[in-house]
């Protein structure tokens, strides 16, 4: 949630943030409301502090024998515990209209971020490796794999569309690539793996910020609780409600789980295959970094994930998203491979520096040295990386001519012996 003291003391500065964002100047409502609110609030703080003040002159009045005195302050004191609770709660409503604009208005961008109005304006700034050649046609992965163990029928059949089940090796790899991806990121890099739930409250949904902008991309259950989008809910608020000191940082943890999207806004797209799907596993990276050390960490998450695809020899390109194509970041590289099948580069990861956004909404603090006061920190976020596009990055890449699979070399530990994906049907 973003800070009313900052907004209140430079309007046109956040309007103009919000209009990088695409949106209408919204400071005059939220100045309005706050007004209000304030000018409520010190009513109720002076209403209290009459109250106190006539309830300590009864007991003098009455000391000193002055009843009719004593029987009017009575009467105040009485009237003014009658009017408090309509008060507190036009104070209250006061406060929630201004903390649901608040809550969806999305973060203010850095000043880097380059300008734009959608995909077609974002910046590229690097590739890695080369495009693999081959003596056929490269064929995508959805025709490839379902002779090789990924069965797009029963998944189906079980769960309806967007469900897949592996099988036999396929299913191995797809577990290989998950490990590979934590051991690398713990055992190179000094992340801290975890094991969160995959269930949050509404609460949880709020401080990352996934609620209420994407409610209708997340999966409720029957009692209220919420299936995770992505690790970066669960991992995001274990630093929730807590105060740090200066010397924790950076902190650094990932995790890899199940994700569960309801792809609302993608009706049409990517039907076909295992690029797009309702159930899926992703490793994360959650970085909390000191305002100073943020774009240092942001670098950091987006060269780990890159390492990660220079591991397994896939090509990608880095991408920088420009204003009109932004998540609720303050800066973001997306990190594309090369698909050959398709022919076209897909997005693997996203590597973004969320700002304090994310911790004002968790109330998670620190307090830097010799200091009395707190101050928020930066959550960054970054995916270590998508398994199933990794998955079927490595399909279309190490394709053969007889539809086998060859497994790169930096996962042949994690196979048992299985170093190429053969057809069985």
């Amino acid at each position: 949630m973003h800070d009313i003291r900052f907004i209140r003391e430079n309007p046109e500065a956040f309007d103009a943030a919000m209009a990088r964002r695409g949106l209408d100047p919204v400071t005059p409502e939220i100045l309005a409301l706050d007004e209000e609110r304030r000018a409520l609030s010190t009513k109720l703080q002076e209403a209290q502090s009459r109250r106190n003040e006539a309830s300590k002159a009864i007991g003098k009045a009455m000391g000193q024998g002055n009843t009719d005195e004593a029987e009017a302050l009575k009467a105040e004191v009485a009237q003014i515990k009658q009017n408090m609770p309509a008060l507190e709660e036009q104070e209250r409503e006061l406060g929630g209209k201004l903390e649901t604009i608040l809550l969806g208005l999305p973060n203010v961008l850095q000043d880097s971020v380059p300008e734009g109005a959608g995909e077609e304006d974002n910046v590229y700034l690097r590739e890695w490796g080369d495009k693999p050649q081959f003596d056929f046609d490269p064929q995508e992965h959805a025709d490839i794999a379902p002779a090789l163990g990924m069965d797009f029928e029963t998944g189906t059949k079980i769960s309806g569309a967007r469900f897949t089940f592996l099988r036999g090796a396929m299913s191995r790899l797809h577990r290989a690539l998950g490990q590979f991806m934590l051991d690398t990121n713990t055992g190179e890099h000094g992340y801290t793996e975890c094991n969160p739930p995959l269930l949050i409250n509404e609460e949880a949904g709020f401080g990352t910020g996934q609620l209420p902008k994407f409610a209708e991309d997340l999966f409720r259950t029957t009692d209220g609780r919420l299936l995770i989008s992505t690790s970066e809910m669960t991992l995001g608020n274990s630093f929730r409600e807590q105060i740090f000191a200066e010397s924790d940082f950076p902190m650094r943890i990932t995790a890899l789980t199940p994700c569960f999207r309801s792809e609302a806004g993608a009706a049409g797209r990517d039907t076909r295959g295992f690029i797009r799907q309702h159930q899926f596993e992703k490793v994360e990276l959650i970085s909390a970094a000191l305002p100073d050390q943020a774009p240092e960490e942001h670098e950091r998450i987006t060269k780990i994930a890159e390492g990660l695809l220079q591991a397994l020899g896939l090509h990608y390109r880095v991408v920088e998203l420009c204003s009109g194509d932004m998540g609720n970041m303050t800066k973001t590289y997306d990190l594309e491979v090369w698909l050959p099948g398709q022919g076209a580069y897909r997005e693997i990861s996203s590597c973004s520096d969320g700002g304090t956004f994310q911790p004002r909404r968790m109330n998670a603090r620190y307090r830097p040295e010799g200091s009395k006061k707190t101050e928020y920190f930066h959550l960054l976020n970054g995916s270590g990386l998508a398994v199933g596009r990794t998955l079927v990055a490595i399909i279309e890449n190490y394709q053969q001519a007889d539809g086998s699979v060859v497994v790169p070399e930096v996962l042949h530990p994690y196979m048992g012996g299985v170093t190429k994906l053969e057809p069985t049907q």
